[in-house]
Parts: structure tokens; C-alpha cells; sequence
């Protein structure tokens, strides 16, 4: 489980993360039967959603308005299911990492919930979600250089660093490789999506990884 402050909690009521396991996966490069998968998945998103609409599906809205309060612009920076859904949308290839990021954005998509994925060997004792402390380093994937946080950010730390920048960027120390054995879930809520949505997004993910890295999985409640 996942220990959230008591000021975000009174700041954001209905705020929850639910917090999911898989263990003995296999991680590997590509997967043929994903890919096919995937071709099946983007036609449905396709026929179900539009670009003109997208935003004001409930579930991205949620997302949006939380975005808006802790000062992210979601025009700019896209919740993470929604960019994924848009990239389809417009013709793009959805980014292709490793089977198992590949798998659980699959899921992000077929969900429409935001979801971080953490090398749970990688993670030192508890998780805890708090304002991030003004002047933290945080390298998130991809980045070239670590941000100084200015303390009004929303961060998941471990009892040693931070592993997430809430809800939309997980750290590099803690992302998922080739070698990942057994990996630690956030599905990422946010007032306005309520703990059943993030339940059925975390039997998704564990269908859709296990089906195409192994493993075994259970939700944590």
C-alpha cells in the first residue's frame, strides 16, 4: 500500500492510489503476439473515441481538472492514458520501450487510468505520496538532467528517494528493464475516479502483463 499525507488528503479529498504486484515476470525486447494485440486495441480506440471529444470523457476530465489545480497545464503536458489514446488518434505508433511498458500502456489506454510501473527490487520500504520538498532532485525517465522541484509538486517517495512525480512521471531509478523480475503497480487516481474504475484498471494490467510477460499478480487492498 501506498501512505498518503494527511494535508493532500484534506487538499484533494478522494484522492487514492491502489497499488498492484506482479512477480516473476519476463521482460523482453519484443513480443510478436503484443504486437498483434496492440493492432487489435488500436482499432477499437479508434472506433470508440475522437480527438474533438477525448478531453471530456470523465475519466480524463478528472484527470485534467486535478492537473489544473497542481499547476500543470494538460494541453501541455497530456495525462498519461489520454496522450497514448491521442497518439492513436492522430496516426502515430505508440512508443515501444520493452514488452512489459509496452503491455501496461496497453492497459493505460483500455482503462483510460494513469499508471506507474516500479522495479519493486528497486524500491527500499514504504511508498509515501507528500508535497515535494522545495530544491529536491528529481530525474524522472528520459531526462537528461534532474529537475529542482519547487515544492508545490505532488511526489511518491520510497524511505530513500523519490520515485514519482505524481501523477505523470515515474523516476529513473526505479523504471522497468530487461532485467525486471518483479514489479510494483500505482494505478494513479484522482478525485473524481473512484476506487472501482482503479480496481478494474488493475486487473487489466495484471491480465495484459502476465498474458505477455509471465508472472503472477494481485491487487493490494
Amino acid at each position: 500500500m501506498i501512505l498518503i499525507d494527511q494535508e493532500l488528503r484534506a487538499k484533494f479529498p478522494g484522492l487514492n492510489v491502489l497499488v498492484g504486484h506482479i512477480n516473476g515476470v519476463n521482460v523482453e525486447k519484443k513480443k510478436p503476439e503484443l504486437e498483434e494485440f496492440k493492432k487489435e486495441l488500436i482499432k477499437t480506440v479508434k472506433e470508440k473515441y475522437s480527438l474533438e471529444t477525448l478531453k471530456d470523457i470523465p475519466v480524463l476530465r478528472a484527470y485534467r481538472d486535478f492537473f489544473w489545480r497542481v499547476g500543470i497545464d494538460p494541453t501541455k503536458i497530456r495525462p498519461a492514458a489520454e496522450a497514448l489514446i491521442r497518439r492513436i488518434l492522430r496516426g502515430n505508433p505508440i512508443p515501444k520501450i520493452n514488452s512489459l511498458v509496452d503491455a501496461y500502456n496497453l492497459a493505460s489506454i483500455t482503462s483510460e487510468i494513469s499508471i506507474a510501473a516500479l522495479d519493486l527490487d528497486k524500491v527500499k520500504g514504504n511508498l509515501f505520496m507528500r508535497l515535494a520538498n522545495e530544491g529536491e532532485n528529481f530525474l524522472g525517465i528520459g531526462m537528461k538532467s534532474p529537475l529542482v522541484l519547487k515544492g508545490n509538486e505532488i511526489v511518491i517517495s520510497d524511505d530513500e528517494k523519490l520515485v514519482a512525480v505524481y501523477p505523470y512521471r515515474d523516476a529513473d531509478n526505479t523504471k522497468i528493464i530487461m532485467g525486471t523480475k518483479n514489479v510494483l503497480f500505482l494505478l494513479c487516481g484522482v478525485p473524481g475516479i473512484d476506487e472501482k474504475t482503479l480496481e478494474k484498471a488493475g486487473k487489466i494490467t495484471i491480465d495484459y502483463v502476465t498474458r505477455f510477460c509471465g508472472g503472477t499478480g494481485k491487487l493490494v487492498v
